[in-house]
């Protein structure tokens, strides 16, 4: 896919990426390519939102040369439908990845295909909560010993 479909792919789905609507934060008039029209927003699309975070969830899907214990298309998306998105059902983007971590004391690196979830929410104790439950749900389905969580503040608009 060229990097331009990726981007526009990426911009598109992170666009929809909310879970609550929070209150709109006063605007700068300086802000680089604003209008009126746009700083002021309205109520489904703030011009501005404060307090919100960019997580972004590692989830190994297979080892490499082991396609028999891979997880499949459906069973990732039955898990998104079961235990991501009533908690986000406002939006959510997801990458395939694929990856490669040391384990301790091992010759080599343990090579996966993975999938990032990538989650704009608000940073409050509901949210991780959330985010800490899906983590929870998916080593209990697959027995995987981690899901890794990064966590970064974000400014976004609508």
């Amino acid at each position: 896919m060229p990097l331009r479909a990726v981007l526009l792919a990426l911009l598109l789905g992170l666009g929809g990426c909310a879970s609550q609507l929070p209150v709109a934060a006063s605007s700068d008039a300086t802000t680089p390519g604003a209008t009126t029209a746009t700083m002021q927003g309205d109520a489904a699309r703030p011009a501005q939102v404060q307090g919100w975070v960019r997580s972004e969830l590692y989830f190994g899907v297979g080892t490499e040369g082991d396609e028999k214990n891979a997880i499949t298309e459906a069973q990732w998306r039955a898990f998104l439908d079961k235990e991501v998105t009533p908690r986000f059902p406002d939006g959510l983007t997801v990458f395939d990845a694929y990856g490669q971590w040391l384990f301790r004391g091992a010759q080599g690196p343990e090579r996966l295909n993975s999938k990032v979830l990538v989650v704009l929410h608000e940073n409050t104790p509901q949210r991780r909560a959330d985010i800490e439950a899906i983590r929870l749900a998916w080593k209990q389905a697959t027995k995987h010993q981690s899901v890794l969580w990064s966590q970064q503040a974000a400014e976004v608009s609508f």
